[in-house]
């Protein structure tokens, strides 16, 4: 990921709506969620939450998935890895310990 990437991303979480959003599907996982689900639980109306997924979409931190007259959106892992990794590139200064309890963190060990 580049510096342009990384703003569109930075810049697309930065809104509540749209960080909710986000997590929602990470929970949701493989599964994902239909857009309607996703308004309904977060109490967003559609042209609202449209705009929001259009954002995330844009900024690759989602992606989506065509079924019939519905649209199912999914977390996209890989820019959420590609924003980290642009983030933490110069992380440690040649001291990985340093990082390591951030890595965990995110790597969902348990």
């Amino acid at each position: 990921m580049d510096k342009k990437a990384t703003l569109a991303a930075l810049a697309a979480l930065a809104q509540p709506t749209r960080l909710d959003v986000f997590r929602l599907l990470v929970k949701a996982g493989d599964d994902g969620l239909l857009s309607g689900e996703i308004g309904e639980v977060l109490d967003v109306r559609q042209n609202t939450m449209s705009a929001n997924l259009s954002v995330l979409l844009q900024a690759s931190l989602v992606r989506n998935n065509r079924e019939g007259r519905s649209i199912r959106y999914f977390a996209e892992m890989d820019g959420m890895r590609g924003l980290l990794a642009f983030l933490m590139e110069d992380c440690c200064g040649g001291r990985p310990e340093i990082c390591q309890p951030v890595i965990n963190e995110i790597a969902c060990a348990q």
